[in-house]
């Protein structure tokens, strides 16, 4: 049985869907204006792992997803510039060029960290009609209204518009900037748009018809009108980083439910910020780590993967080089030990029942991957054959996403290559375990061999400077880190 903490609650409660064994699921997508950073790809590993999580448990699950390539103001609220607006302006291209390249490139940084790609992906620009109609309906039911030349939402109609009152006063002053000038439009402080139109904007370079003006939608009735297509009425899990809360979710809350006339969503589940050291990761601060950055620096993108697989999506993460270091130490070990089981046919299925038994009972117990990294290395510590442990491993694998037996594989044959050099033509290596370095080891041999001693001595240099030193035995050489 699976329990979730629900930011709408603020307790941990036991996961309903509104039909028994399906799940309707909305992920927030990216704002397609520059590259991901690795803290946003933080919430999409977890929602991924979340998403997997249900169907490995046996749900039938349809995720949905928005590309945000209009609307979205540089404030998160109805303040500044589109951001759209503003890549463009920075790379001097037009707004749907910067939109399919940081598309492209989103998907491919999903790929590189075995991000499933949702079951509907929708670019906002494509629903620019179903927008205008519920914003038309909003109006009709009198929670909205026209003011200098834009459609404000009307917060004042509401019971309840803080959902999410628990969160940090730095959550909720998400997009606050300093020198911004109050909208005089708005009836109250709280009230956002819905449509703008010319009022709002001078050179917006994506502008649509509308009942109200030439103009275009608002970033919230985006995400609304998106999940009311492919979701339908009734949603069952909405995601989103923990910035989202306030005012994105809230406001989804507010329209949505006052557009269809019923409680819309009742599971929410935030994930939490990446932080370095000097705070939150964010793109309004200059440079930021992306995934083609960790490959430039050699990291295995899904090395950090684990590294967010570590530590529970509620708990704010902290990166450092250091951090991702240690992870890449883990997660070699991890995969060597791997490799040291040996494949075969004997899958004890009693022993795979009550280890997967326990992994389920991590993932369900809101989603704890620290608990579900245990459970791997339990498995490993079972008094159970190769082949079992091989075989819960894979099914492991398909929430987890690691790669965990296809490295495995590549490692012992990396490892047999480094045997087999070890002791190519009656010479043998003896070193620390590292096949590179054996390899290298075995060049310099049979550059000697064929007496190309300039060869020679250019590799022995090149080991020299990585901090090995050779000593030539009878019948080898030994080599050790210096």
């Amino acid at each position: 049985m699976m329990q979730l903490y629900n930011s709408a609650t603020r307790k941990k409660e036991e996961f309903k869907t509104h039909t028994p064994g399906h799940v309707e699921m909305y992920t927030c997508g990216p704002t397609v204006y520059h590259f991901a950073h690795i803290g946003n790809l933080r919430s999409y590993i977890m929602e991924d792992v979340l998403e997997k999580t249900l169907r490995y448990t046996g749900y039938d699950v349809n995720r949905v997803m928005n590309i945000t390539d209009v609307g979205h103001l540089t404030s998160d609220a109805d303040e500044g510039e589109d951001k759209m607006l503003k890549g463009a302006k920075r790379e001097n291209k037009s707004v749907m060029d910067i939109a399919k390249f940081y598309t492209d490139a989103f998907f491919s940084d999903c790929e590189k960290l075995n991000i499933k790609t949702p079951d509907v992906v929708q670019p906002a620009t494509g629903l620019i009609d179903d927008f205008i109609h519920m914003v038309e309906g909003l109006i009709a039911k009198d929670f909205a209204y026209f003011a200098g030349g834009n459609v404000y939402f009307d917060t004042s109609k509401l019971d309840r518009y803080y959902v999410f009152n628990d969160h940090n006063e730095e959550d909720l002053a998400v997009g606050v900037r300093e020198g911004v000038e109050e909208d005089t439009n708005k009836r109250n402080k709280n009230d956002f748009v819905l449509w703008f139109t010319k009022s709002k904007f001078e050179d917006q370079a994506l502008k649509w018809d509308s009942p109200w003006g030439v103009g275009y939608p608002g970033w919230h009735i985006e995400c609304s009108g998106i999940s009311l297509k492919y979701n339908g009425e009734y949603l069952d899990l909405h995601c989103g980083g923990i910035d989202n809360a306030f005012p994105h979710h809230t406001n989804e809350i507010a329209q949505t439910e006052s557009f269809v006339g019923h409680e819309w969503c009742k599971q929410w589940f935030h994930v939490h910020h990446l932080n370095t050291t000097g705070g939150k990761m964010s793109k309004s601060k200059g440079e930021f780590l992306t995934v083609s950055l960790l490959e430039e620096k050699g990291y295995d993108p899904l090395v950090y993967r684990m590294f967010c697989l570590q530590s529970h999506y509620r708990k704010g993460l902290v990166f450092s080089w250091e951090n991702l270091d240690n992870a890449v130490g883990t997660f070699n070990k991890l995969i060597g030990r791997i490799a040291n089981l040996k494949p075969g046919d004997d899958v004890d299925q009693a022993v795979f029942d009550e280890l997967k038994a326990k992994f389920v009972a991590a993932l369900e117990n809101d989603l704890n991957t620290a608990q579900a990294m245990t459970a791997v290395y339990d498995v490993l510590k079972a008094k159970t054959t190769d082949a079992t442990k091989l075989a819960v491993l894979a099914d492991y694998d398909y929430v987890l996403s690691l790669d965990l037996l296809a490295k495995a594989e590549a490692k012992r044959q990396e490892n047999a290559k480094a045997a087999a050099a070890k002791t190519g033509g009656g010479y043998t290596i003896v070193g620390e375990g590292d096949p590179a370095i054996d390899a290298l080891v075995m060049q310099r041999y049979e550059a000697k061999k064929a007496k190309n001693f300039a060869e020679a001595d250019r590799i022995r240099d090149e080991l020299k400077a990585q901090g090995i030193e050779i000593i030539d035995v009878a019948g080898g050489a030994q080599w050790k880190k210096i």
